[in-house]
């Protein structure tokens, strides 16, 4: 076993995830258990209030005090669009934005992000709301939630919106947690008010004959590896089981067969969350390969295409009662043709009729979502969207979260306060933490998921020990960092041959440091940091794959900490060629590493930025993000970096002595 993990010398093992060195054992404690529920129910009621007013406080400074050149450069505003409608999605409106110019500026807005649309000052017009639907170089395309007056004439504003659907939702979790005690029959769990975690959580819960089915389910795991088969069989037996998924070794693929098997035995309705729509997209996509009748929530516009047909309003369209609610609109509208030809009573008796129908309408509408919901397996969707009216009288009693390490924990108490008794979290806590826009919340909290929270209160958790993604090599060092020395490859280095083109200082161990003398800069929106001695030779080292013949830019990743450097790249690369369809880099993603998080790429670059003379890392230093960025890689890994800056951190200090006792610097790179 352990020739098959391969050797790794003088690799200190790092502390919990999460934790710094300078904190204290107070410190660490502080929050993990609440003998006073009331004391849960305040703080986290506080952190989501100072989470949506910081970001409510950024989002109106930035719309009062920056001027146009500044938020065109932070590519967070779009001025001078034309507007035309582009049809429908699912009932919604399509809106389509385009510029005259060749292109539109560098921005930021991406599938899903929630914007408003205005004419000139969003501060003072009443705006209109939208979520990005798809984008190109000339044109953005947005579903808006009411259609905008005279589109095409004058030009349009498109701004970043905040989220205040989220915090009311979360909001109204913490509530039903603390006051109603049939939100969840693990209500002492989530608070630690149980005298032995362990033994509590591993009971089974009161699923009436259900619960003898699963347990007789828990030894039939089919083709699961080992570590998939017992977190397969706690997820079966546990009321309250964690499972822990280093990156390669199939958490998503673990956590599909777990809600296969739920549904196989009967065991509905269930409820499948994460924290992302793309996560939510990978379990219902694997649902649906598996033959599980699943439903997704949410709008259509941030479900992947190809699994639109099983979205609600999808569903709706299709329903056997949809006839009838045409034919009820078409009367209506026609009645409503002839109004203004009425007067007297034939007018008021024909307005009773038009509300009759609307009202018909809405009785049949609700009807057929009962009717879908009924005959789901599974329903699928964010953690935010279970707070959706639509479930509002509904309960769950089996509840997966997918990406829990992911999600804020109010986020997570969404699903989990919809009568969840039978719970499985899957997430990865030496992974990103929940993102978080407030500072003080962050600080006071907030970041750390349920799932970190019920680990160190001593929650049962299994961790995924094959790993089918990284090359051995690849493979080595995060698992001795990060995961005890525990990660065991399901795949062989012939499964993953180094790349051709690029000069590998040792081909059978296909990772390259390349160390650059180069120096950092504050970026343009001086917000973040970019280097362009790194981003230059990222250009470089893409090529020099490219040229070998046996990758397209498809396989390729460019991976960053900074969004500074993101921008910086994308310029670059579109200076050497351009990445649309038809040129040369059409394919090549360039993301932050925080966007790249459950992603993977044949190679990935990464490019580090720091190095200053000061040693000063920035948020460099967390553990996660640097584990997160080594470990998206199959085939090959090039990292870009500053030796001396780097060894400021221990965690990076410790991966640059591994890769020069490995003989993987990569000098003559930049002789080349």
């Amino acid at each position: 076993m352990a020739d098959r993990k391969g050797k790794v010398r003088r690799i200190k093992r790092g502390p919990p995830a999460g934790s710094s060195a300078h904190q204290g054992s107070e410190e660490e404690s502080d929050g993990i258990s609440f003998p006073r529920s009331q004391d849960h129910f305040e703080r986290f009621n506080r952190l989501i209030d100072w989470e949506l007013e910081d970001e409510m406080v950024a989002v109106e400074e930035r719309l009062r005090k920056w001027g146009r050149d500044r938020l065109v450069k932070n590519g967070i505003t779009l001025f001078d669009l034309d507007g035309k409608n582009d049809g429908w999605l699912f009932g919604e409106r399509i809106v389509k934005l385009f510029t005259r110019e060749e292109t539109l500026p560098r921005h930021r807005f991406r599938h899903g992000d929630i914007v408003t649309l205005s004419r000139h000052n969003p501060l003072k017009e009443k705006v209109i709301e939208g979520t990005v639907l798809s984008r190109s170089r000339k044109f953005i395309r947005i579903v808006v939630n009411e259609q905008p007056a005279k589109i095409r004439t004058d030009t349009w504003r498109l701004d970043r919106g905040a989220n205040r659907v989220a915090h009311d939702r979360m909001a109204a979790a913490l509530e039903s947690l603390f006051g109603d005690e049939n939100s969840t029959m693990l209500r002492e769990l989530f608070y630690g008010q149980v005298r032995d975690m362990d033994e509590s959580a591993a009971r089974p819960a009161n699923l009436g004959g259900i619960q003898k089915r699963l347990v007789a389910q828990a030894s039939h795991t089919g083709n699961l590896n080992s570590s998939q088969s017992e977190a397969f069989a706690k997820a079966m037996q546990y009321r309250l089981s964690l499972i822990q998924g280093p990156p390669g070794t199939g958490k998503t693929h673990t956590a599909v067969r777990i809600l296969a098997a739920w549904a196989r035995n009967g065991a509905g309705p269930i409820l499948a969350v994460a924290d992302s729509n793309v996560a939510v997209d990978n379990l219902l996509e694997g649902l649906l390969n598996q033959g599980v009748k699943a439903i997704r929530l949410g709008q259509p516009v941030k479900v992947r295409e190809s699994l639109r047909d099983a979205t609600m309003a999808a569903q709706m369209a299709e329903h056997h009662l949809r006839e009838d609610v045409d034919t009820i609109i078409g009367l209506n509208e026609g009645a409503m043709r002839r109004l203004p030809s009425l007067k007297g009573k034939e007018k008021g008796l024909a307005h009773r009729d038009i509300n009759k129908g609307w009202k018909e309408v809405r009785r049949i509408e609700n009807q057929m979502r009962d009717d879908i919901l009924e005959h789901a397996q599974v329903i699928c969707a964010t953690c935010v969207g279970a707070g959706h009216l639509l479930l509002d009288s509904r309960r769950f009693p089996l509840v997966l979260l997918d990406e829990a390490t992911q999600a804020t924990e109010p986020a997570s108490l969404i699903p989990l306060t919809k009568g969840a008794r039978h719970l499985v979290l899957v997430g990865d806590h030496h992974q990103l933490p929940p993102t978080v826009i407030s500072r003080r919340a962050e600080e006071e909290g907030l970041s750390r998921s349920l799932f970190e929270r019920l680990i160190a209160l001593g929650a049962p958790s299994t961790m995924l020990t094959t790993q089918y993604r990284m090359h051995p090599v690849i493979r080595e060092w995060p698992s001795e960092r990060f995961y005890q020395g525990r990660l065991e490859d399901g795949i062989t280095a012939a499964d993953r041959p180094a790349p051709a083109g690029f000069v590998w200082p040792n081909w059978d161990a296909p990772v390259a440091f390349i160390p650059v003398e180069g120096s950092e800069d504050t970026s343009p929106d001086g917000a973040s940091k970019q280097n362009m001695d790194e981003a230059g030779l990222a250009v470089r080292v893409v090529d020099m794959l490219l040229s070998g013949g046996d990758l397209t830019p498809h396989d390729i990743g460019v991976v960053t900490p900074y969004s500074g450097q993101v921008r910086l790249l994308n310029d670059l690369f579109e200076g050497a060629g351009g990445r649309e369809e038809n040129e040369p880099y059409h394919g090549l993603e360039i993301k932050t590493v925080d966007g790249y998080q459950g992603r993977e790429k044949d190679v990935i670059v990464l490019s580090s930025v720091r190095a200053n003379e000061a040693g000063e890392m920035g948020f460099l230093t967390d553990r996660r993000r640097l584990n997160v960025a080594i470990t998206r890689a199959r085939r090959g890994l090039i990292v870009l970096g500053h030796p001396r800056t780097l060894r400021n951190d221990s965690s990076w200090a410790s991966w640059c002595d591994w890769a020069s006792e490995r003989g993987l610097e990569a000098y003559h790179v930049l002789h080349m």
